[in-house]
């Protein structure tokens, strides 16, 4: 095969992802409708039956079943034998890791043999206590030596992963959403949204709305907002808060919320639920980088949110940082989100400010740039490293001993690292 051959074979990119809702869904499905429509061949594997399997099709992804569980539980070793066997049907270049189950299991199963960018989308080992909290950070610290690259979406992932001990070869590249799906909203568009979504029905066209868009669960801290909702009633009579998503938190916090609290359910237009609101607020215990201040702000929303990884590299430079807070204290979530509530002009000032902050620095494209960037460092590295072919042997399944897949790939010769990738590479 001659070199220009060998130059026109389409990259395939693996993704391996076991959550299939929510901010890692989405990241995966914008990520890859950016490779698809340059001629990369994206396949995801996830779990059957959530978003992201559908989604990522009409992205123009193949999609493969990869039935995983969120917890590490004993059918961990079957898991990675799947996805192994997965690996050698698609013989894929590069394999794109998404949270901390993909990355256990893939790891585990791969040790290194392909190509591996392993993206934790939070560290596990601080969602959690106790002695699964241990278990989680010595698996990070065990598994970075078999990832190519681990990549955080914010400087500060980099930083708590360092700080704790995880040896890796890093990379930063900030999460980014569509700009033309989210984009400003004016009060127009504000008017048509109030009045087109039925749950706001009741609900006075020119009530201070702030709305919260997340899984109902521990992480996106809902129960600390509604414990600092009476507070913002009370400084901003008429304020309504309304709670968009669904979670295993739902009756739970169903059965805590105070007056003035409304539950809309899962949406898949969230997009009309920023343009009805007059601030959008996070109270999460902990994220990598959230992408719903991200999307508030790209239409143009201002945004209280709480002090947790990535949250300080998402918003804009100036009073923005105003309406950061810590997490989990309600008094200090309800004074920044009642001073937004009470003062129009004030949002009307944030908001166009925060829409040209996204457009500028966290446009989904730019992030897929980033990424394919670190894609062709990693591949011309191996490639001057290891031997033309790459062989993978599974042994047979032996109690107490980690699985590892069969796979053959073929050799292909792959571009060179574009310069600025080595920007956001620490080793």
């Amino acid at each position: 095969m001659s070199h220009n051959d060998r130059q026109a074979v389409p990259m395939t990119v693996l993704h391996f992802s076991q959550p299939v809702d929510g901010g890692v869904a989405r990241v995966v499905t914008d990520l890859v409708r950016a490779q698809t429509a340059v001629g990369t061949r994206a396949v995801v594997a996830c779990p059957p039956g959530g978003a992201l399997g559908r989604d990522a099709a009409a992205a123009g992804a193949e999609v493969a079943d990869w039935p995983a569980l969120r917890e590490p539980r004993p059918g961990l070793y079957g898991e990675a034998v799947r996805a192994a066997r997965l690996v050698r049907r698609v013989r894929p270049d590069l394999v794109h890791t998404h949270s901390a189950k993909a990355g256990l299991a893939l790891r585990l199963a791969l040790r290194g043999r392909v190509p591996t960018v392993h993206q934790p989308h939070a560290w596990s080992f601080e969602a959690v206590g106790g002695t699964t909290a241990r278990l989680a950070l010595y698996w990070e610290r065990l598994a970075a030596r078999w990832a190519d690259r681990v990549l955080c979406v914010a400087g500060d992932e980099l930083r708590h992963g360092e700080a704790s001990g995880v040896r890796a070869r890093w990379a930063v590249v900030h999460n980014g959403v569509d700009t033309g799906r989210f984009r400003p909203a004016d009060e127009a568009a504000r008017a048509r949204a109030r009045t087109a979504l039925p749950a706001l029905a009741g609900v006075p066209p020119h009530a201070p709305l702030a709305v919260c868009v997340g899984r109902l669960c521990r992480q996106k801290g809902q129960d600390v907002l509604l414990r600092a909702w009476p507070e913002v009633a009370a400084r901003v009579p008429g304020a309504q808060l309304v709670l968009v998503g669904d979670g295993p938190s739902r009756r739970e916090l169903a059965s805590a919320a105070p007056a003035g609290v409304l539950f809309a359910g899962a949406a898949q237009d969230t997009a009309a639920w920023y343009a009805a609101a007059d601030a959008v607020v996070l109270p999460s215990r902990w994220e990598g980088m959230a992408l719903v201040p991200l999307e508030a702000m790209a239409c143009g929303r201002p945004v209280v949110a709480t002090a947790v990884t990535g949250a300080a590299e998402s918003l804009p430079p100036g009073r923005a940082a105003e309406f950061l807070v810590p997490p989990e204290d309600p008094r200090a979530l309800a004074r920044a989100l009642a001073s937004l509530l009470a003062d129009p002009p004030l949002r009307h000032e944030l908001g166009p400010l925060a829409a040209e902050h996204v457009r500028a620095f966290h446009d989904v494209r730019h992030t897929a740039e980033r990424v394919a960037r670190l894609y062709a460092e990693v591949l011309a590295e191996r490639s001057a490293a290891a031997p033309a072919r790459r062989r993978i042997r599974t042994p047979a399944p032996t109690a107490g001993r980690l699985p590892r897949p069969a796979a053959e790939l073929p050799s292909r010769t792959h571009p060179d690292p574009h310069p600025d990738t080595r920007e956001h590479i620490r080793r």
